[in-house]
């Protein structure tokens, strides 16, 4: 991402321990893999940059960044996997932002979180700059095999954020993967391509206030009630 969302810790309310198990973790390997792992990446992301994502093949990668392809296809597997560990370190910020930044994206200061429908605003609002700035490369990462996206393992985290803040409904957990759905980076390229990024993100946001109406039309707890829907 462009821009620093992680903002000051030390005062923020304690975040869901099942959210924290399910962050991400930097990878662990010797430092001479940490080296080529470096290289490999800003490598990728030099090539993506000027040439595209589909115009780079992995042989391509591996003489830019000095290794060997039996090395790069063994580390990384294919350029899904590749795409995947480029995304790594933004999907890292985002949710330490989530676990731990301030309010409306984090819980903010402890005794002071934020409204359910301000905190889905704001993961929407996040998840969407996340998106749109690397759509190339997360929509290789979730289309490479059938059901990718689901097991990619950032989805889970994304996904239980997501029904936390909808526990006032009915089925958190399904409605949860609804507002997701359209997030999927082939829908969005489809979808902004049709319409523009400003009415595309204008869209997911009036899904999510929707989802934080109770069934019965009121505000879920602590939400406040949407102006409007439409």
């Amino acid at each position: 991402m462009s821009r620093n969302v992680s903002g000051p810790q030390s005062a923020s309310a304690t975040p869901p321990i099942e959210l924290v198990q399910l962050r991400s973790s930097p990878p662990r390997e010797r430092a001479d893999a940490a080296r080529n792992r470096v290289a490999v990446l800003d490598a990728a992301a030099t090539l993506f940059r000027a040439q595209g994502v589909a115009g780079v093949s992995m042989e391509a990668v591996a003489a830019a960044a000095g290794v060997g392809k039996g090395t790069l296809f063994r580390r990384f597997g294919d350029k899904a996997g590749l795409a995947t560990a480029l995304l790594d370190a933004e999907e890292r910020a985002l949710q330490e932002a989530i676990l731990f930044g301030p309010a409306p994206l984090g819980p903010g200061p402890t005794g002071a979180a934020p409204a359910p429908r301000e905190r889905l605003r704001a993961f929407v609002g996040a998840y969407l700059d996340y998106l749109l700035e690397h759509l190339d490369l997360v929509r290789v990462s979730e289309t490479a095999a059938t059901g990718a996206r689901y097991r990619i393992g950032a989805y889970r985290f994304w996904h239980r954020h997501v029904a936390l803040l909808l526990a006032g409904r009915p089925d958190p957990d399904a409605d949860a993967h609804t507002l997701l759905a359209p997030l999927g980076a082939e829908h969005a390229r489809a979808v902004v391509a049709d319409v523009g990024a400003d009415r595309f993100r204008g869209s997911a946001l009036r899904l999510a206030d929707a989802l934080t109406v109770g069934p019965d039309g009121p505000a879920l707890p602590g939400s406040a009630q949407p102006s409007a829907l439409t």
